[in-house]
């Protein structure tokens, strides 16, 4: 049995509509990609063919790869433990002398530090899990390691 894929209900819309692009609109664009090449004769020398044929090696694996995120996934609402991090909170750090900065603790499938979203497994992530405001934690960043404070957590 695989291990649970942590979403947030607005991260598994999103998979579900890219799902429904690949089995759909993409998948058809490849068949007549597919359909063109083998027009064009032998296909041992037919490198559009072959593209063709990686893409949709590509494109179906994507396709089981949502497919069995979607199947073992575990849905993650806003913070269940009042007062504690978990998977679902939205939490602003400080580290010493720095502006604080928020962020939502969620699954590696959803993770986009850009957009202010870390994994729960990510060394930051992880030494958040289960801290209360007020509380300092620690990480191993690729950074160098960070000491920080908990200052709110949503």
């Amino acid at each position: 049995m695989s291990k649970p894929s942590y979403l947030t209900p607005e991260g598994k819309e999103k998979l579900i509509a890219e799902l429904e692009t690949l089995k759909g609109p993409r998948r058809d664009e490849l068949a007549l990609r597919l359909r063109s090449a083998i027009q064009m004769g032998d296909l041992s020398e037919n490198a559009d063919y072959h593209k063709a044929k990686e893409d949709q090696g590509f494109l179906e694996g994507r396709i089981k790869e949502i497919e069995a995120i979607l199947r073992n996934s575990v849905i993650i609402e806003k913070t269940q433990a009042k007062g504690v991090v978990s998977i679902g909170s939205f939490v602003t750090i400080q580290e010493r002398n720095l502006d604080p900065e928020t962020y939502h603790l969620v699954g590696p499938t959803e993770a986009d530090p850009r957009n202010g979203k870390i994994s729960h497994e990510s060394p930051i992530g992880s030494a958040l899990m289960d801290k209360k405001v007020g509380d300092f934690a620690e990480a191993e960043t690729p950074g160098g390691r960070i000491k920080f404070k908990v200052v709110k957590i949503e």
